[in-house]
């Protein structure tokens, strides 16, 4: 009978513990570690695309960087350039302007229908006047804008002026100054028309000058081979004739 209870006690004993085994659940830390690693790798690749994205818009904000200071650099060179040539524009009309109140003045010339040279005086003194009052507003005045109007309204107002020639000049000189080449080269066509005027070698250097500009290089060069066969001895010749070297005779 003792024997009995015990192996019925023995027996609840094992069936017991058994039940607490399968039962038990899984080990804490093996679930948390491996919940832990998965999370740390999406960290990980959240940081390396977040990386690579900065990297992408560094990449292209160094571009467009690159983009924009090629583009200020080419502003720059072209308004050096720009400026090189107003400067020397304007050392142009400053070498004529100084020409000029260096020149002594001749006796009038009879006016007849072929043009004449203009470094006369006439007997008109109201014309005498308004051209000097011209002249003056560059040499004394500075005021380049005022004298092509004056020396516009000269044109009108004095139509056989002995003065026309110069008057043409220095409006070439003053549009030339201001890159107006269209308005310049009729101004100096205007001289090219008188034949002894002291102002036409220039005259044609600057149509050669302004044609070279102008990408026409075949009237540039007619220009300067005029000026040397007709003036050979020229300032304008030589400076026509290096203008010729450096486009290939």
């Amino acid at each position: 009978m003792n024997s009995n209870k015990m192996r019925v006690a023995a027996l609840a004993l094992l069936v017991g513990a058994a039940t607490q085994v399968v039962a038990a659940p899984a080990p804490v830390t093996e679930l948390n570690s491996s919940s832990a690693q998965g999370n740390s790798l999406e960290r990980l690749e959240r940081m390396l695309e977040a990386r690579n994205q900065i990297q992408i818009d560094m990449q292209r904000q160094l571009e467009q960087l690159a983009s924009e200071m090629d583009e200020l650099r080419g502003v720059v060179e072209r308004n050096s350039y720009d400026l090189s040539q107003m400067l020397e524009r304007q050392r142009e009309l400053y070498r004529e302007v100084d020409a000029l109140s260096r020149q002594p003045q001749k006796a009038a010339e009879p006016a007849d229908s072929k043009p004449k040279s203009t470094e006369t005086y006439t007997s008109n003194v109201s014309e005498n006047a308004d051209y000097e009052k011209a002249v003056n507003l560059i040499l004394k005045e500075k005021d380049y804008d005022g004298a092509v109007k004056a020396f516009e309204g000269f044109l009108v107002a004095y139509p056989q002026s002995a003065y026309r020639p110069n008057a043409h000049y220095w409006l070439g000189q003053l549009y030339f100054t201001k890159n107006q080449l269209k308005q310049a080269g009729e101004q100096f066509k205007a001289v090219a028309n008188y034949s002894d005027s002291n102002k036409r070698a220039d005259a044609l250097l600057k149509l050669g000058v302004i044609a070279e500009r102008s990408n026409n290089v075949e009237e540039a060069k007619k220009m300067y081979q005029e000026i040397v066969k007709t003036y050979p001895d020229s300032t304008s010749s030589r400076q026509a004739q290096a203008s010729l070297k450096k486009l290939g005779k």
